[in-house]
């Protein structure tokens, strides 16, 4: 009876400790690390395919807010399907580099389709350095379909 006991006890040992060590475990466990600061000045586009109309944001302090924003405008525009299509910043500073590796591209463009048919107008959108690049960089995405395209806004930070 006795050897029965102490094996219990340690059973009882053993499974004590290792839910310590399984509580230390998560006690000392960092929690992630909150995203890096977003510096610079944030632009967004929002645009809604089906109805063609389209929102722009520019001089947020944070990419969120720039979006929401890009938002808020396409969908009082009465935008039935309202998307951020493309995001970009400045710099605040030229040395505010973040290091998150999410580019400086001071411009951004929303190309469309000249005409529309009953589908859904072609269109494209993208951000560079300049508003130049930003504007052949849409067009070029629009006219991937074959269709002529004409820039509809371009906004730089």
């Amino acid at each position: 009876m006795r050897s029965k006991s102490v094996v219990a006890a340690i059973g009882v040992l053993l499974v004590s400790t290792a839910h310590l060590w399984a509580a230390d475990l998560f006690t000392t466990e960092q929690p992630p690390a909150p995203p890096p600061d977003e510096r610079g000045i944030w632009a967004a586009i929002a645009y809604s395919a089906p109805d063609e109309k389209y929102g722009f944001f520019w001089g947020a302090d944070k990419r969120q807010e720039a979006m929401d924003i890009a938002l808020k405008h396409c969908e009082r525009d009465k935008g039935s399907n309202c998307v951020v299509v493309s995001i970009f910043r400045n710099h605040r500073h030229w040395d505010d580099d973040d290091k998150s590796g999410f580019p400086y591209n001071h411009c951004g463009a929303l190309a469309v389709g000249k005409e529309s048919s009953k589908r859904i107008t072609p269109w494209g959108a993208n951000s560079a350095p300049t508003r130049r690049e930003a504007e052949g960089l849409a067009l070029k995405a629009c006219e991937r379909t074959g269709s002529q395209c004409l820039v509809r806004e371009w906004v730089c930070t």
